[in-house]
Formats: C-alpha cells, structure tokens, sequence
C-alpha cells in the first residue's frame, strides 16, 4: 500500500516525504530534524531560527543560515547581546537573511534572555521534553503543531523575556532538538520504541 508519507530516494533510502527531494532539506532531515540535541549554542541558535521561520518555510531559512550564523557571531549568546539599534538597521539591508525588524530584536533579546537564565539553556528546555512516543507516528496528520508541552515551554519563556517563542514555534524546535521525534514509521530514520 503506498505511503504517501515516507518517499524512498534516488538512494533507496525511505524517508519522511517532506525530506527526500531537496537536497538541503535531505541532509537536515538526515542529520539534524529529530536528533536529541544539547548543545545550549546550538539550541539558542535553533530558538532564534525557529523564530525567523515563523511565516515562512523551513528551506527558508535553511538556505540563508549561513549568512544568520554570519550576521549573528555563530549564535554566540554573548556576543548577539551587545549587538544594538545600528546592527538592527545594518541587518534590515543584508538580503542574505530574513529582513524583518522584529524577528532580529528577538534574538538580540533571546540572547539577553539566554544569558539572565539561572541554569543552562539545554536544560531549561530539555525540562519540556514529553516521555518518548512509544512508537513512531503512522503519518502526519498524527504530528500535532503545539502540545501541553510546547504550550509549557512557550508560556516559561516568554516570562522570562524571551520573544517569537509560540506554543508552534516551539513545537517545531522540539522536532528540531529532538525533544520529540516525529520522524514517521517506515522513514529510515524513525525509532520504534514499542515493548518487544
């Protein structure tokens, strides 16, 4: 029966539809989406990305994040923090990123966020991780877009200054960090955790 959810490659490889065709998105879906990651740098950077991506698609932003990692000192949380109202405008006319003022204040004010936390960013948001599904989603039409979890970790942030941190937004870093795993059964990449 066909699954219109997992698509095998040029590679014989299956995967998750959304990851099979373009080949940035292929590496991403591959090597990224999904993987447990605790790296408090990289999760700032997923935080702020995720943001920019709001609106928009991810190949988006997958396409410019080398000049984002560029324009933003490697998501150095301490160095985005002391960027001020001439980088804004300096990066309002670099058209290799997402020119939108608000959405690059928010990370200058998720850095900030970042670096008043009283523990480790990874930690703060690993805190949110739901206990692994015990079997891979069958499609994803079974992938929800926010949960109690994700509403959680929202509603945390933004108390503590954090901005373009939706209940969505922040699902999708869960995907992102591998706080959740929503690759779907029969994807290569899809964990089965059912009892044996």
């Amino acid at each position: 029966m066909p699954r219109p959810d997992v698509v095998v490659g040029d590679d014989g490889i299956a995967r998750c539809a959304w990851g099979a065709a373009d080949p940035e998105y292929r590496r991403y879906h591959d090597e990224e989406w999904g993987t447990p990651q605790h790296d408090p740098q990289r999760l700032f950077e997923k935080v702020c990305l995720e943001g920019f991506q709001a609106g928009l698609s991810w190949i988006t932003i997958l396409r410019r994040r080398p000049a984002f990692r560029e324009v933003f000192h490697g998501f150095d949380p301490h160095l985005v923090a002391q960027m001020g109202d001439d980088d804004v405008e300096r990066l309002l006319g670099d058209a290799r990123i997402i020119r939108h003022a608000g959405k690059i204040r928010a990370t200058i004010t998720n850095a900030k966020a970042t670096l008043a936390l009283d523990r480790p960013l990874d930690e703060l948001l690993w805190g949110f991780a739901p206990p692994p599904r015990a079997t891979p989603p069958a499609s994803f039409a079974e992938v929800p877009a926010t949960t109690p979890e994700s509403n959680a970790m929202s509603r945390e942030l933004r108390r503590l200054g954090f901005a373009f941190v939706g209940p969505t937004t922040m699902y999708a870093l869960m995907q992102a960090g591998g706080m959740v795993d929503d690759h779907v059964a029969g994807c290569f990449r899809a964990r089965d955790r059912s009892p044996v």
